[in-house]
């Protein structure tokens, strides 16, 4: 009994961590990099026909050259709707119209909007691990409970409390890797 609580315990933990590791992934690629790709745009609310929908659920993505993005909606009489929410979005790109898609141009970016995408992604990451020590905290407040009311014995707590020690490091290692990544794609000129 113990035991599958205990790993129930330890699994969830293992899900929260990964949880908040795929939100790092995406906030990740929410910022801008010189290059275009279609992250950046695809969860903007665009106002179809009187709800608030997701633009990857209304058009299509190419990206023909590095620097363009074009969108092609499913429907032809969402078109204004869709150029008015990216216009909206404050993302720093300007839609062109064409009555069949919609052209994004990514300009290069400065040395100075290169430096502040940096920061922003370390304020980012900071958060991510902030997230993963929330979760261990979490699971040792869980171990803390069963030890109180199963009798978990003290030192496979010691245990349990190392192994998450050892999850979390390994994920916050994670995360420093993906911000090394994001960075060097950042200051790529």
């Amino acid at each position: 009994m113990d035991n599958e609580l205990v790993e129930l315990v330890m699994d969830d933990t293992r899900e929260r961590m990964a949880k908040a590791i795929e939100h790092v992934k995406l906030e990740f690629a929410n910022v801008r990099t010189g290059r275009a790709s279609s992250s950046l745009i695809e969860n903007i609310l665009v106002d179809y026909y009187g709800s608030e929908t997701p633009l990857k659920q209304l058009a299509n993505f190419s990206v023909p050259e590095p620097r363009l993005l074009v969108v092609s909606p499913f429907d032809k009489g969402a078109m204004s709707a869709i150029e008015k929410a990216i216009g909206n979005a404050d993302i720093g790109l300007n839609p062109s119209n064409d009555g069949v898609v919609i052209r994004l141009a990514f300009p290069a970016l400065t040395e100075e909007r290169r430096k502040s995408f940096v920061k922003i992604v370390k304020t980012k990451a900071e958060e991510g691990k902030v997230a993963l020590r929330g979760v261990r905290r979490h699971a040792r407040q869980e171990l803390e409970t069963l030890e109180k009311e199963h009798g978990l014995p003290k030192d496979e707590i010691e245990r349990l409390e190392k192994i998450l020690d050892k999850m979390t490091q390994d994920e916050v290692a994670v995360v420093d890797v993906l911000l090394t990544h994001k960075e060097q794609e950042l200051l790529e000129v």
